[in-house]
């Protein structure tokens, strides 16, 4: 019941903030498949911890949504979207997941209007309390879960996280000086690509935010990802 719940107050956010969702739009609209690559994968991870501005700052969160949105509209068939919650460690304060297939009967532009509006909707979603800020941030708990549920090999994997990505929680306190743990291995080896939207934001601390993307830079390369990008502005 809380699932369906949740879902509810999703597309009512969305509908709220002008999104259309599963519009119809003709077939052709959609870019054909191709059998010589890897079907592409989105995960999306929305940062609920206390210290990112998405969960208070509609102006922001609606910057992230605009940002992510064509990424999403560039898709083709058979392509997947993943969006997921983090923040506390335990999987029972992480209610949201969405999983989304491109198919002929929805389309990259139908997807990327849901995400879009789901992404600028979490200030709304905060305040209704149907999702809850959380008084830590296991960034790196995320990361290690989600290596073991996509394929690198199989599929061009992309993971983008709206977070300001300062992790405060047992295995690290960048906040606090401190600095990321090498990771246990490749995990994410073949994957194109780790992207942080929002580094730093909220801290206004130049040097911090210098510190967070060599730190995240080290850690993706280290754990296979291909290209990293932090962005504390774009």
């Amino acid at each position: 019941m809380r699932a369906l719940g949740l879902i509810v107050s999703l597309l009512a956010i969305v509908a709220v903030l002008g999104f259309v969702v599963f519009k119809a739009v003709p077939y052709l609209s959609s870019k054909p498949p191709s059998s010589s690559r890897k079907p592409r994968e989105i995960v999306i991870g929305l940062d609920l911890s206390k210290s990112n501005p998405l969960i208070s700052d509609a102006q922001f969160a609606g910057k992230v949504a605009a940002r992510v949105a064509p990424m999403v509209e560039a898709l083709a068939l058979r392509d997947e979207v993943k969006i997921r919650t983090f923040g506390a460690y335990d999987p029972r304060e992480q209610p949201l997941h969405i999983d989304q297939v491109i198919t002929t009967e929805n389309l990259p532009e139908d997807t990327a209007r849901v995400v879009q509006g789901v992404i600028a909707g979490v200030p709304t979603l905060i305040q209704r309390g149907t999702l809850k800020a959380q008084n830590s941030t296991n960034v790196l708990g995320f990361l290690e879960n989600t290596a073991q549920v996509v394929d690198c090999k199989k599929h061009e994997v992309t993971i983008l996280l709206a977070s300001d990505g300062i992790e405060e929680s047992d295995m690290a306190k960048l906040g606090q000086g401190g600095s990321l743990p090498k990771p246990d291995g490749k995990m994410f080896a073949g994957c194109k690509s780790l992207q942080i939207l929002g580094l730093g934001v909220g801290a206004r601390n130049p040097a911090l935010v210098s510190k967070l993307r060599d730190q995240w830079e080290a850690w993706a390369k280290a754990a296979g990802f291909k290209e990293f990008q932090g962005l504390n502005d774009w």
